[in-house]
């Protein structure tokens, strides 16, 4: 039997081009070399309007409640935020205020982030997995850090970048298996990868 894993990405990044979200690619093309997947990028620097001016769920574009059905139904997600005054955006957390409060239980969750330099990698622990442990969502034991210097004209120029993907994706890879819902696959490992 085999099953293409549906991953949904958020790029938190306000602008464009993003070194955010050449990350989620690079996460996402690793992620391709190991399981048929079906990927659903969601940029805030292109759909991020259609969530501003909300104060509550109801007031959402269809857009913007299509988008959030994707993250709420999701099999992975990977999100991503640049580092913005010590956090994630105000957007990208705006975007999971409107996150139903149990959509995400035991969702395999991979964190990512950039930021100027390596005094930021701590976002992933401090910001993120707090988020995340709201949620109850299974946040994967690695997540990925870039600093600036591991890009090149928006493209990732840094080998050590490229393993701490691989490695965070070896790591995730047995609780994504592990996490498919067990009424249509009774045992992940004879799902065909």
């Amino acid at each position: 039997m085999s099953y293409t894993l549906n991953v949904v990405a958020v790029s938190g990044s306000l602008h464009a081009p993003s070194k955010t979200t050449v990350l989620v690619q690079e996460i996402i093309d690793a992620l391709a070399l190991e399981l048929p997947i079906d990927v659903h990028l969601i940029e805030l620097s292109q759909v991020g309007r259609e969530f501003a001016g909300a104060l509550d769920r109801s007031e959402l574009s269809t857009e913007a409640e299509a988008e959030l059905r994707r993250i709420e139904n999701a099999d992975l997600l990977i999100v991503a935020s640049p580092v913005y005054r010590a956090s994630f955006t105000g957007l990208f957390k705006h975007v999971f205020d409107f996150v139903e409060q149990y959509a995400l239980i035991d969702k395999p969750v991979l964190l990512a982030a950039t930021g100027g330099s390596d005094r930021h990698a701590l976002i992933l622990e401090h910001q993120f997995r707090p988020l995340f442990s709201f949620f109850q969502a299974l946040t994967l034991p690695l997540g990925v850090y870039a600093k600036a210097s591991e890009f090149t004209d928006y493209r990732v120029s840094d080998d050590a970048l490229r393993d701490r993907i691989n490695q965070a994706i070896r790591r995730a890879l047995p609780l994504v298996k592990a996490s498919l819902p067990s009424g249509l696959y009774a045992d992940a490992s004879a799902v065909v990868w």
